[in-house]
């Protein structure tokens, strides 16, 4: 697989692992399994979020 650094392009997907869905992005971040595909898409927005906003500072 190839990994990102943590200062390139952000893409994140879901995927499922049984009952559980976790988001993945392309810099190696992981968030954590969820029950609900919805709190897992959320977790991928937070985390594009946050990688803009730490992108966007000097």
């Amino acid at each position: 697989m190839h990994e990102q650094s943590a200062t390139g392009p952000h893409h994140t997907t879901t995927t499922e692992r049984g009952s559980f869905a976790l988001a993945r992005c392309t810099c190696g971040w992981t968030g954590p399994a969820r029950r609900s595909r919805d709190r897992a898409r959320a977790d991928a927005d937070a985390h594009l979020t946050t990688a803009e906003t730490h992108a966007s500072q000097p």
